[in-house]
C-alpha cells in the first residue's frame, strides 16, 4: 500500500500533536509544522517525522515553509493538508504584514500556504482539512470592507469567530472550485478542547483555558485528536462530505448563516488573494 503524504500545521501541541501520535506510521508519511521549535521537535522525534518551523504572524515565513516542503517532497505529491494552527490574541495589534494578528495567523496564513502548495497536491485525490470552531457561530460576522476588525472597538472573540468562519468559507470555496479536479475540502469544530492556544491573559477565554475551569468545561486534546483523525483517515464521499462543516464527527445542523452565502464565499476568496498579492 502506498503511504499518504500528510502535512499537519499546529502539530506541536493540542489536537495536532494528539492526532499525530495516533496516526498509523505504516500508512502515512507525516510532515509536521509548528511555531515552537522545541515542542515541534519533541513530537517529531516521537513519531520519527521531519518537522518545519514557521511563525504564521510573518507571511514571509509561510512562503519559506511552502518552499521547504516542496523541496523535501520533491516529486512526491501531497495527499492531505491539515490547516490546524491557530491562536487567539486578547488585544488589537497589526503584524508587520499589516494585518490583525488573529486574522493573519488563523486565516490568511493557512490560505496562503494552501494556495502555494496547490500545484503539489495529488491530482487523483487530495484533501484539505481546516480546523474551525463553534466560535464562528457565536461571534463571527464577516465584513469584507474591514477584515481587520478595525472600524470599532476590538473584540478578541469577534476576531477569532471571524477567522474560524473564514476558514469554513475557504474550505467550501476550495471544494466548489477544485472538487471536479480531485480535491476535497472540509472544516470542523473539534469540541471545546483543553489546549494552550488562548494564552493571552487579556482575553476572558484565558480564564477558561488556563484555570481550574478547563478541567470542568473542556475536553482533552486526545478527544480532539481523535476527531481530527476521523477526517484524515476517512474517505470523502463515504465517511464525510466534501464542502461541509462538521461539529465534531457529525455534519453540523446549526451554523452561522454566512456559511451558505455563495456570493460571500467567492468575494472572500477574491479579496484574500488580493490582500496576499496572489494571482491566478
Amino acid at each position: 500500500m502506498t503511504k499518504k503524504n500528510v502535512i499537519i500545521t499546529g502539530a506541536s501541541d493540542g489536537i495536532g500533536a494528539a492526532a499525530v501520535r495516533g496516526l498509523n506510521q505504516d500508512e502515512y508519511n507525516l510532515y509536521l509544522v509548528g511555531r515552537n521549535k522545541a515542542k515541534t521537535a519533541k513530537i517529531a522525534n516521537e513519531v520519527n517525522a521531519p518537522y518545519f518551523i514557521a511563525d504564521f504572524s510573518q507571511l514571509d515565513q509561510v512562503h519559506h515553509l511552502a518552499a521547504a516542503l516542496q523541496t523535501t517532497l520533491g516529486e512526491q505529491k501531497i495527499d492531505i493538508l491539515v490547516n490546524n494552527a491557530g491562536r487567539l490574541f486578547g488585544s488589537y495589534e497589526l503584524t508587520n504584514d499589516g494585518f490583525e494578528r488573529t486574522l493573519q495567523v488563523d486565516y490568511l496564513a493557512p490560505f496562503l500556504l494552501t494556495q502555494l502548495l496547490l500545484p503539489n497536491f495529488n491530482p487523483k485525490q487530495a484533501i484539505v482539512i481546516n480546523t474551525s470552531s463553534i466560535a464562528h457561530q457565536l461571534f463571527g460576522h464577516i465584513n469584507l470592507n474591514d477584515l481587520n476588525n478595525s472600524h470599532k472597538k476590538y473584540e478578541a472573540t469577534k476576531a477569532y469567530g471571524d477567522a474560524k468562519l473564514e476558514n469554513i468559507l475557504f474550505a467550501n470555496e476550495l471544494d466548489r472550485r477544485y472538487h471536479k479536479n480531485g480535491l476535497s475540502a472540509v472544516s470542523f469544530h473539534p469540541g471545546m478542547i483543553r489546549t494552550n492556544f488562548a494564552n493571552d491573559k487579556k482575553s476572558w477565554m484565558y480564564r477558561i483555558y488556563h484555570t481550574v475551569l478547563n478541567k470542568v468545561i473542556l475536553q482533552s486534546a486526545e478527544a480532539g485528536g481523535e476527531t481530527l483523525r476521523f477526517f484524515i483517515e476517512g474517505t470523502p464521499g463515504e465517511t464525510w462530505e466534501s464542502g461541509a462543516y462538521y461539529n465534531k464527527r457529525e455534519k453540523a445542523k446549526k451554523f452561522n448563516p454566512q456559511v451558505n452565502d455563495l456570493t460571500l464565499q467567492k468575494q472572500l476568496w477574491d479579496k484574500t488573494k488580493e490582500l496576499l498579492h496572489l494571482v491566478d
